[in-house]
């Protein structure tokens, strides 16, 4: 039981890890392909949520749903309207809460870099099948899910095992 235990929590951490890689090169590989129509990959994916949401949001809104911390995403949002590719409505469910819609240039900002993400998406995918993307992605939703739920109970197993067995609460 224990053994089982310890190579689940090896292969947990090797995921995690290789994880964390992936999100740097992902980062890095949408960087160099938008950054010619001026875009990040940060600025992409705040364009995107923009450009998929079923209704226009709010900058917290938008945040909540990214996983991104709100002060983020409003400095990529005002960023972005300063460029034109973003603007700010009346919402009329909160006075100071403005909604984030596209812009006319912003719209075709997103489809040139969708356009662009296809086909490299079909380099990554290339002798991949469906079934084997769709079944790590499910593992990937559980564990963020997990991790969702986790959040304020994580802080505090956190703090507890930093200070476990130092009194004076440094780590140890």
């Amino acid at each position: 039981m224990q053994r089982n235990r310890a190579r689940l929590r090896e292969a947990m951490t090797e995921l995690v890890l290789e994880v964390f890689r992936l999100n740097g090169r992902l980062l890095a590989a949408g960087d160099a392909l938008v950054s010619d129509i001026g875009l990040t990959s940060a600025r992409w994916q705040v364009l995107g949520a923009v450009a998929l949401s079923p209704v226009p949001l709010p900058v917290a809104h938008l945040a909540r749903n990214m996983g991104l911390a709100r002060q983020s995403v409003q400095r990529l949002v005002d960023e972005m309207m300063n460029d034109g590719l973003v603007r700010y409505a009346p919402n009329p469910h909160h006075r100071r809460a403005k909604l984030v819609l596209l812009t006319d240039r912003g719209h075709m900002t997103y489809r040139a870099a969708m356009d662009r993400q296809g086909p490299w998406a079909d380099g990554l995918a290339a002798g991949l099948t469906p079934d084997a993307i769709l079944s790590v992605t499910g593992i990937l939703r559980k564990i963020r899910g997990r991790t969702d739920s986790d959040v304020t109970a994580g802080s505090e197993t956190a703090e507890s095992l930093m200070t476990r067995g130092n009194k004076h609460g440094g780590v140890r």
